[in-house]
């Protein structure tokens, strides 16, 4: 028996296609047969295989991995980048992302790199990875409305794509969320419900996503005569949640339906709710915002506006992938739709 590594040669013969045939779809050339790249795939499968990834950067001149980078601007002063990276990892939001990336990088031989970039030496770090081409591209979940990362990229000139619009247009695609029609889904869901006190525990208003949830809601219930909502402001954590909702019960303890602005922040005013022995949803309905894991694990399940993150995330690197190769040079926007999924807190 051979113990020569299976070459090109046997991935043709195995396929019944042509050398160079065999060649464009392992280096990922898109004018091929999607009929003719599964007989190649299946071929690569049985003869086992495996690409010269080193041979094949020199032929495309790419390096087939992608910077997906977690970037904030200093907004907690005291991190080290250790807690900055743990506090990232431990949001559910953020696995979300890396799933959603990862299912459409896959497929096309691509990896992910993972990067953290909280102070102004892990941006430039970022920048030197990709100017040096040991990623391809960045695809970028920022936490923070003045974060300079995008801008910087966008400035360098390299490939890159946002998660959500960023706050000043930095000349880069992203790809986001109608949150202010969100916002309205949840008015509107409590209005139908007979609520007559509504609240609101908003995002961090930095964020323009928190600011267009806010605004959606309030304009709704404006639209249907209520001109004050009381609203307390949370940081998208389950503590601050359950701060944001004692507030809003210590200042206004007749409030009886609540739109909390992502589903960890819900599931800790569910909580303290339950502490102020207020029933859910029969004295307070609760709606949330993301439909998470959070969301479905809730007791009562939680009523929520789903955010389908995993779909962002693929359409992020899509977009990305089609920059890298040149087939699209021109920022552009891709911007999703909210829906209300109905559980048992509203």
């Amino acid at each position: 028996m051979s113990n020569q590594a299976p070459t090109l040669e046997d991935v043709a013969r195995a396929a019944g296609v042509s050398r160079a045939t065999v060649s464009r779809v392992v280096n990922g050339v898109r004018n091929v047969d999607p009929g003719i790249q599964q007989l190649v795939h299946r071929a690569i499968e049985r003869t086992g295989y495996a690409p010269n990834r080193a041979a094949r950067s020199l032929v495309t001149r790419r390096a087939e991995t992608v910077a997906l980078v977690v970037s904030g601007a200093g907004e907690f002063p005291e991190d080290t980048q250790d807690a900055f990276a743990a506090r990232a990892c431990a949001d559910p939001f953020f696995g979300r992302v890396v799933s959603g990336a990862v299912g459409f990088l896959r497929p096309r031989s691509m990896h992910p790199v993972l990067m953290f970039a909280e102070s102004r030496a892990d941006r430039h770090e970022v920048l030197d990875y990709l100017r040096q081409g040991r990623a391809d591209g960045a695809l970028v979940v920022s936490t923070h409305a003045d974060d300079p990362l995008p801008a910087m990229l966008a400035g360098a000139g390299l490939p890159a794509v946002l998660f959500a619009r960023p706050a000043r247009d930095v000349g880069l695609s992203y790809v986001d969320l109608d949150h202010r029609d969100g916002g309205r889904l949840a008015a509107e869901h409590l209005l139908a419900r007979g609520r007559r006190r509504p609240a609101t525990v908003s995002g961090p208003l930095a964020v323009p996503a928190s600011r267009e949830r806010l605004a959606g809601f309030r304009d709704t219930l404006a639209r249907n005569g209520h001109a004050f909502v009381p609203a307390a402001e949370g940081g998208f954590t389950f503590d601050s949640g359950i701060a944001a909702m004692e507030r809003l019960l210590d200042e206004h303890p007749d409030v009886d339906g609540v739109f909390v602005a992502n589903d960890l922040m819900a599931q800790g005013a569910c909580q303290l709710l339950r502490e102020r022995g207020r029933r859910v949803p029969h004295d307070v309905a609760v709606i949330g915002f993301d439909d998470s894991g959070i969301a479905r694990s809730c007791v009562p399940p939680l009523t929520t506006i789903r955010q389908p993150v995993e779909r962002m995330a693929a359409e992020m690197a899509r977009l990305l992938d089609e920059h890298i190769r040149e087939e699209r040079t021109d920022p552009t926007s891709v911007v999703l739709e909210p829906e209300l999924i109905v559980r048992g807190t509203a």
